[in-house]
């Protein structure tokens, strides 16, 4: 197999938020796509973060495309020169006011959606996580914290009684591989 050839490149839209590119890609065989689009997303981090009473800390919000609330593990975009390590710690902070003193453990990066995205999520795993500080959110933020059993979660998310996406899924279960082939007990 070969790559996709980009003939044309063009911003359709460009935000803070987000910015939307329409490529004209050839393919190996020859098919020419006009109006193959693109949408840019900063990379962002996420953590499985587990308490001492082995319960995993959930963030609850509304999800403004997806019309209705959800429970997911923190996460958020790194600021400034931050390392992913730093802007997880940072973002798990500000959303929930856990913190731990052992170092997070990387636990993977992956894209997010190769097909039409070209942005990474980096997930790692807090260990040992306690209370220590109030959420510290932005003016557009409004998030519940939610503790639930870390064992109990798989179940709620094989069952659908988590509505959760994608990512939150995948961090509980790479999580969950890591302590199993670690022999760590939560």
């Amino acid at each position: 197999m070969d790559k996709w050839k980009t003939l044309k490149s063009e911003y359709i839209h460009k935000s803070p938020f987000g910015n939307i590119r329409k490529d004209k890609c050839k393919l190996p065989n020859g098919i020419v796509i006009d109006d193959y689009y693109v949408n840019e997303y900063s990379d962002w981090v996420n953590a499985v973060v587990i308490t001492k009473e082995k319960q995993i800390v959930l963030v609850e919000q509304y999800r403004y495309a997806g019309k209705d609330f959800f429970l997911e593990v923190p996460a958020g975009k790194r600021e400034g020169n931050e390392t992913h390590e730093e802007g997880l710690i940072r973002e798990v902070k500000e959303e929930t006011g856990f913190i731990s003193l052992r170092k997070p453990i990387f636990l993977g990066e992956f894209m997010v959606n190769p097909a039409t995205q070209n942005n990474k999520v980096i997930t790692y795993l807090m260990l040992d996580a306690f209370k220590e500080f109030e959420q510290d959110l932005d003016d557009t933020e409004e998030i519940n914290v939610k503790l639930v059993d870390f064992e109990e979660m798989g179940n709620l998310i094989r069952t659908n009684q988590i509505n959760t996406q994608l990512f939150t899924a995948n961090a509980y279960f790479m999580a969950k591989v890591f302590l199993t082939e670690n022999l760590l007990k939560i």
